[in-house]
C-alpha cells in the first residue's frame, strides 16, 4: 500500500492510526534517506501506543535504542552509525518479543524478524512524503 502525506502532522496521524493494528512482537523496519520523516513517524506511533505526552520521542542516533512506556512497550532503534556486524550484539530479537520495535536505517540489519512490517519513505517535496507500507503476512 502506498500513502502520500502532506506534512509532518499527516505522517504522525498515519502512524497513530497504524498503531491500532500493531501487536506485541511486531517489528517495523523503516527505510529512507535523512529527513524523510522516519522519526516523525515514530513520534506518531508512540502517541498511538499510549506513550505519555510528557515523554519526548527523539531519534536514538547516539544511544542506539530508546525505550518508551505505553500500552505496549516501544523500542526505537537507530542503526545509522552501525555496521551490520555491530548490530548482532544489540540483542534486538529478544527486545522485539517484549513489545513493539521500530528500526530506523533497517538496511543495516543482518537478519529478519518473524513479524516484520516494512515502511519505505520517499521524499516527494519539502513537505510531501510517500510511504510504501508492507504489512506482515
Amino acid at each position: 500500500m502506498k500513502v502520500k502525506t502532506k506534512g509532518p502532522e499527516e505522517t504522525r496521524r498515519l502512524a497513530r492510526d497504524l498503531a491500532s493494528k500493531i501487536s506485541k512482537g511486531t517489528t517495523i523496519l523503516l527505510y529512507g534517506e535523512l529527513g524523510a520523516g522516519k522519526t516523525t513517524f515514530v513520534q506518531g506511533l508512540a502517541e498511538g501506543l499510549g506513550v505519555p505526552e510528557e515523554v519526548y520521542v527523539s531519534s536514538p542516533t547516539f544511544s542506539l535504542i530508546n525505550e518508551y512506556p505505553g500500552r505496549q512497550k516501544l523500542y526505537h532503534v537507530d542503526l545509522y552509525r552501525l555496521a551490520p556486524e555491530e548490530v548482532e550484539d544489540l540483542g534486538l530479537p529478544e527486545l522485539a518479543s517484549q513489545g513493539v520495535m521500530v528500526i530506523e536505517w533497517a538496511e543495516r540489519l543482518p537478519f529478519s524478524f518473524p513479524q516484520e512490517m516494512i515502511i519505505k519513505f520517499k521524499i516527494l517535496s519539502p513537505e510531501e512524503r510517500e510511504l510504501e507500507i508492507e504489512e506482515p503476512s
